[in-house]
């Protein structure tokens, strides 16, 4: 027969430890505060602690992380890895997947693959960065897979149209475009996406 035992009652249990931190997601936290601040002022006017304060983490947690200022950067103005998600369907599929991805990044992930080109004019030489990387890793990228005349130009209105629907959804807050349905959006304006994808 089992015996159960009571503590006494002047004692208590040891605090329960705190949670681990999940290190993907802090990462993120901290990549998504970066994005936040750098699309609202220049790259050398943030500083690590309002990177840290916006993320709900301390500077050195961003350190141990990312290194330092010019490392975290450097992978905010990347857009390989949101490049990767925002291709990642077949060519016939893609007008379709790329609008999703985009409104779904930003009502559900807080994060727009693509936007954050809109604020390359605040970043003086940091803008010739993003520029760049936004023309090998997003526009130049989606040009290769694509087939026929004009690949490039093609290419480029493809994003040039989704960058005016996240202008439009995420920035200037369309209230109509807003009260609508992603899918209904999606039915709408994927066709447009498309033709160039696939003239």
């Amino acid at each position: 027969m089992s015996t159960v035992t009571t503590p006494h009652p002047g004692l208590t249990a040891p605090p329960a430890a705190p949670p681990r931190r999940d290190a993907e997601a802090t990462k993120a936290a901290i990549l998504r505060a970066a994005r936040y601040l750098l699309a609202r002022h220049a790259h050398a006017d943030i500083t690590l602690k309002a990177v840290a304060d916006r993320a709900g983490v301390s500077a050195p947690l961003i350190l141990k992380y990312f290194g330092n200022k010019d490392a975290l950067f450097a992978r905010v103005m990347s857009f390989e890895s949101d490049a990767d998600a925002l291709l990642d369907a077949p060519l016939e599929d893609l007008g379709r997947h790329m609008v999703r991805h985009l409104l779904e990044g930003q009502t559900q992930r807080g994060a727009d693959p693509i936007l954050r080109i809109v604020f390359a004019p605040l970043q003086g030489e940091q803008g010739d960065i993003l520029r760049a990387n936004f023309r090998t890793q997003v526009s130049d990228r989606l040009a290769e897979r694509l087939t026929g005349p004009d690949a490039g130009l093609r290419a480029e209105l493809v994003v040039g149209t989704l960058l005016g629907l996240g202008v439009m959804y995420g920035i200037a807050r369309g209230t109509r475009l807003r009260a609508t349905t992603i899918d209904d959006i999606v039915e709408r304006y994927a066709p447009t996406v498309q033709s160039q994808l696939t003239p």
